[in-house]
């Protein structure tokens, strides 16, 4: 019995399974038919890339085809401290590169050589040899040094090294003094700030504390005293000596408060058990008879020794 008697003899419900199942083969044998007889591949991925994939594509950071000019990417002067984004991008920089240009900027960052751009994260060797040539950095970036020819002065013969330097910057001539070569040093006890400014470490600042401090104690007995002026640059201590001097004295019987507490090694309170100690138990022979004194340990009496008479 052939397929289509047996269909009579099923019941209603069979029947229509059956023809819907055979109607769904038809319509799936037509639509292989059709798509499959194409020769071409709809899409061959992995032969076609999109613009979008090379310029996001961290292997690359330059493209040099139609992605980014529509033609091979540009090649001008530019500099990478003023370029803008349209400019860089007509090179045939990246996105990357771009970002990566932008964020450094942003962050006070400055190109000051051609060598400064290869740091790039994003730059290869291939791509930065390819701009080199092209790249113009502005004097304006350069460091300010720069607009400064230091001179020395020329020495007659038989006379003594020049003390100062000569700097010429296009407008006007500025001496600076000609800083201590390793070996060399000055007597602390004789110079003025104009000598100490050549010890290396010390300009005008610390050449003015130094003087101003050595006044207060009434003379240096020692160079470590040097470090109690704050951040005072020991390195400078090796290009000094110390002459014996005579150091100005204070007259602790006769001095009232407010005079002694003005030398740096005596405060309110020392000065003030000075004042009380001449009161109650007269003058003062030597500075052991305050040794007695919390304010007086044995290190302060010492320290101030030099500094005082009777």
């Amino acid at each position: 019995m052939g397929l289509f008697s047996e269909l009579f003899i099923m019941n209603k419900s069979d029947r229509r399974i059956i023809l819907s199942l055979l109607a769904l083969m038809v319509v799936a044998a037509v639509f292989i038919v059709v798509v499959g007889g194409d020769d071409e591949p709809l899409t061959a991925p992995s032969e076609q890339v999109s613009a979008d994939t090379l310029l996001t594509s961290g292997t690359a950071s330059m493209v040099q085809s139609s992605v980014l000019t529509g033609g091979r990417a540009e090649r001008f002067p530019f500099d990478p401290n003023t370029a803008d984004s349209a400019e860089l991008r007509r090179l045939g920089l990246s996105p990357q590169l771009v970002n990566d240009i932008y964020r450094y900027r942003a962050a006070g960052g400055v190109f000051q050589r051609k060598e400064d751009f290869a740091r790039l994260y994003h730059l290869t060797v291939r791509d930065y040899r390819e701009l080199e040539p092209y790249i113009s950095i502005s004097p304006d970036y350069q460091p300010a040094s720069t607009l400064f020819a230091r001179q020395r002065r020329p020495t007659a013969p038989g006379s003594q090294p020049s003390t100062v330097d000569t700097v010429d910057d296009g407008q006007r001539r500025l001496r600076y003094p000609v800083k201590l070569e390793v070996g060399e040093t000055i007597d602390l006890s004789t110079a003025d700030t104009t000598a100490l400014q050549r010890i290396p470490g010390i300009g005008p600042y610390f050449a003015r504390r130094i003087v101003s401090y050595g006044e207060r104690l009434g003379g240096y007995v020692n160079l470590e005293q040097l470090t109690e002026i704050e951040d005072f640059p020991v390195g400078a201590l090796d290009y000094l000596t110390l002459s014996p001097v005579a150091t100005r004295r204070l007259n602790i019987n006769s001095l009232s408060l407010n005079d002694l507490k003005r030398h740096p090694y005596i405060n309110f309170y020392m000065a003030r058990a000075i004042v009380d100690f001449r009161r109650q138990y007269g003058a003062i022979n030597d500075l052991s008879d305050l040794r007695l004194l919390p304010d007086f340990p044995d290190e302060v009496i010492e320290r101030l020794r030099p500094y005082v008479e009777y």
